[in-house]
């Protein structure tokens, strides 16, 4: 293979998410020293030279290629972990990673069952020796507090019940509040009606509301992305699951020193948690969305194992 083509693989190789180990293995393992070096000078994104003129790897890219080879593991030991130690390791990397991750919280604790969030609440105090409202109390200084610490402690009724009287006066409520504006995150009402009602209410308080105001709810929260993603989550979670930013994807010919993380972590993430609760669903609503086959777009943006763990685990939907 000509050097250019081994470069040009190579960048394949390591750009994306994940790495292709298979050409990696093919071509490093048969490179000769004059090889490597021809690497490294045809390669100026990867490789710089210090006022030594000392030849090395850019700081950047060691991390962003570390960060690479580790989404397979990531995505492995989370699928192998109990959901509720799953979960509450989940719980406390994003509150260690802090607003920008805080939506993770929400995912959690809107999208588990009552049973779930409260298997993960025990798992957090047993890992951590101190409860997730105690952490989320302690450690969020953003006016999202309330909501989220109110979320993480429901233990929602789950039967078939719905008074729809009630539903059609929250409705109001909530119409309400929205119309007079504030901080609507920290609205008592909102938060006491999203964090204790059954999920079944409040599909019927999602009705109501648009017959109230001609809107849909999701709709009109674009402007608290808190609350909006706690109503997406809490009425259509595939909707919120299929947004979780994989359109945001663009390949590069190199590896990119500006990609995005917190996609990323977030397609880790997304795909073990949600493989045997609602894939079908997600696949439907990416494609409604996008016009696209999610693990077309997968094949696309993804390499190597990663990419085949991920695929596989989709297909368990099918």
């Amino acid at each position: 293979m000509a050097a250019s083509d081994e470069h040009g693989s190579l960048t394949r190789a390591f750009s994306g998410l994940g790495v292709d180990e298979n050409a990696l293995i093919s071509i490093l393992g048969k490179w000769h020293p004059e090889q490597r070096q021809s690497f490294r000078k045809g390669t100026p994104d990867f490789f710089i030279q210090d006022e030594r003129q000392f030849e090395r790897w850019n700081d950047s890219h060691v991390l962003q290629l570390r960060q690479e080879f580790l989404r397979l593991n990531e995505a492995i030991v989370l699928w192998t972990m109990h959901p509720w130690e799953r979960d509450a390791r989940l719980l406390k990397e994003s509150l260690y990673k802090g607003p920008s991750q805080y939506n993770v919280l929400v995912e959690i604790a809107a999208t588990r069952s009552a049973e779930e969030l409260l298997g993960a609440r025990r798992a957090y105090h047993s890992l951590f020796d101190h409860s997730v409202e105690e952490a989320v109390a302690f450690q969020v200084h953003t006016p999202d507090k309330k909501l989220l610490v109110a979320l993480l402690s429901s233990y929602r009724y789950e039967g078939p019940k719905v008074n729809d009287e009630i539903a059609k006066l929250e409705a109001k409520t909530i119409s309400n509040a929205i119309i007079k504006g504030g901080a609507l995150v920290e609205d008592e009402e909102i938060v006491r009606i999203l964090s204790t009602r059954s999920k079944l209410h409040l599909k019927a308080v999602y009705k109501h509301y648009k017959e109230i105001s001609g809107n849909y709810l999701d709709e009109d929260l674009d402007g608290v992305p808190r609350l909006k993603e706690t109503v997406e989550c809490l009425i259509t979670p595939q909707t919120y699951f299929s947004k979780v930013r994989f359109n945001h994807y663009v390949l590069d010919a190199s590896l990119r020193l500006n990609a995005d993380e917190i996609t990323k972590d977030a397609l880790t993430r997304v795909i073990p948690t949600r493989a045997d609760v609602d894939m079908k669903l997600i696949k439907e609503e990416y494609h409604k969305n996008y016009g696209a086959d999610l693990p077309k777009k997968i094949q696309d943006v993804a390499n190597g194992n990663y990419r085949d763990f991920l695929l596989t685990l989709i297909a368990r939907g099918d």
